[in-house]
C-alpha cells in the first residue's frame, strides 16, 4: 500500500509539473523606447506633444472646451505635467481643459505603455490615458480601435478602468471589453498606470498588479484592429455620457492631474 501511495503521489507531482511548464509562458523583455518625464519648466515638449483642440462635446457631450497650449490647462514644472480643467467660459463651454496627443509626433505598434500619475478628485471629472489608431481619419471610431489604459470618473473615488474598443466590441453596443480595479487613493498618492501590448494580447495594470487580460481571438480587425500604430492621449474631460452620469460638482475647479512621467517600451522581440 505504502509503494501504491508513493507512486500515486509521484504521478500527480510529475503531471502537476509537466502542466506547470506547458502553461508557462516566455515573459517580454522591454527596453525604453520613448518617454517624457517632464524635468522641465513651461509648456510640454512640442517634439512630443500636441493638442486636441474644440468644445463640441467629443462623441460623448462633454462639457469642457480643449485648449491649445495654454498655461491654464497645461504646464511643466518642479518635474511633474500638470493637466487642469478649469471653470472658464469660452463660446458655449463653461469649462475649458486639455488634450495633449502625440499623434504625428510619435505613433506606437506594441509596447509597454505606462504613467505615473495623481488623479483630480471630483464628481463629473473624467481623467484618462488612452491610446487611438491613427487610422481614424480614414476608418473612424470604432473602427479604428481604442486602448484606455487609464480612465477614472469622480464618482468611483476609488476605482479606475482598463478597455479595449473595436468595431465589435465597444460600449455603444455595450460589448466593450472593460475591467475595474480597486486603486487606493488615487488623489494624493502617485499610482502607475500601464498596458502590456502584444500581438497575442492586452494586459492592463495598475502599480504592476494585473487585474484585465484581453485576449487576441484571431478573428478580424474588428475585433482586434491593434496590429497598427497607435498614438497616446492624455485630458481631462468635464462631464459626458460617462464622467457626468451623476452630475458635476461645481465646486472641483481647477481639477489637476499631475504625472510624474509617460514612458514607453517595445519589446526586443515580437
Amino acid at each position: 500500500m505504502h509503494f501504491i501511495y508513493i507512486l500515486f503521489i509521484s504521478l500527480c507531482i510529475g503531471s502537476f509539473s509537466h502542466t506547470q511548464k506547458q502553461q508557462r509562458i516566455p515573459e517580454t523583455k522591454w527596453k525604453l523606447s520613448w518617454s517624457d518625464e517632464f524635468d522641465y519648466n513651461g509648456l510640454p515638449d512640442s517634439t512630443k506633444w500636441g493638442y486636441d483642440v474644440g468644445g463640441h462635446g467629443w462623441g460623448n457631450n462633454e462639457l469642457q472646451y480643449y485648449t491649445k497650449a495654454s498655461s491654464e490647462n497645461v504646464e511643466v514644472s518642479n518635474g511633474t505635467l500638470k493637466l487642469k480643467a478649469v471653470s472658464k467660459k469660452t463660446g458655449s463651454n463653461k469649462y475649458t481643459s486639455a488634450r495633449l496627443v502625440t499623434k504625428d509626433k510619435a505613433h506606437f505598434t506594441y509596447g509597454k505603455i505606462e504613467m505615473r500619475a495623481k488623479l483630480p478628485a471630483g464628481r463629473g471629472l473624467w481623467p484618462a490615458f488612452w491610446m487611438l489608431g491613427t487610422n481614424i481619419n480614414k476608418v473612424d471610431w470604432p473602427e479604428c480601435g481604442e486602448i484606455d489604459i487609464m480612465e477614472h470618473v469622480g464618482f468611483e473615488k476609488d476605482s479606475v478602468f482598463g478597455t479595449i474598443h473595436s468595431k465589435s466590441y465597444n460600449h455603444i453596443i455595450n460589448t466593450q471589453k472593460t475591467r475595474k480595479a480597486f486603486v487606493a487613493d488615487p488623489y494624493n498618492t502617485y499610482h502607475v498606470y500601464s498596458v502590456d501590448w502584444t500581438p497575442e494580447q492586452m494586459d492592463f495594470y495598475v502599480d504592476g498588479i494585473l487585474f484585465n487580460h484581453v485576449v487576441n481571438e484571431h478573428k478580424t480587425v474588428a475585433e482586434w484592429p491593434f496590429d497598427l500604430p497607435f498614438y497616446i492621449i492624455l485630458n481631462i474631460a468635464v462631464g459626458g455620457n460617462l464622467g457626468g452620469k451623476y452630475g458635476l460638482d461645481e465646486t472641483v475647479f481647477p481639477a489637476v492631474m499631475e504625472v510624474d512621467y509617460v514612458r514607453v517600451y517595445t519589446p526586443e522581440k515580437i
